[in-house]
């Protein structure tokens, strides 16, 4: 799993790749700090690289929704695609998510 995380024009853009599984769950939630600290801004996950998300990735990720909200900032989740799609639509997390 990695995440590429990038500033453009005051929004910041994470590029999800990779599997996160159970085990690279917990440094992925680590290498999202930088976004967390901006959780006021506008945040795009784009997730055309995912191949996979476990539980405690999908917690992660509810994790940076609620503080963006908190903030009053906006996280959407872009290009969205093959099993993750499928396991957002299993779980019913797509409901929870603005995707793109």
């Amino acid at each position: 799993m990695i995440i590429e995380i990038k500033e453009q024009n005051g929004a910041y853009i994470g590029i999800l790749k990779g599997w996160l599984d159970t085990e690279k769950a917990t440094r992925f939630a680590e290498e999202m700090a930088p976004l967390m600290a901006h959780a006021d801004k506008s945040i795009e996950l784009d997730c055309s690289q995912l191949e996979y998300i476990c539980s405690l990735g999908l917690r992660s990720l509810m994790q940076l929704k609620k503080a963006s909200a908190g903030k009053g900032g906006t996280m959407v989740l872009t290009h969205v695609e093959g099993e993750v799609l499928n396991i957002l639509t299993i779980t019913g997390f797509y409901k929870l998510f603005d995707i793109r």
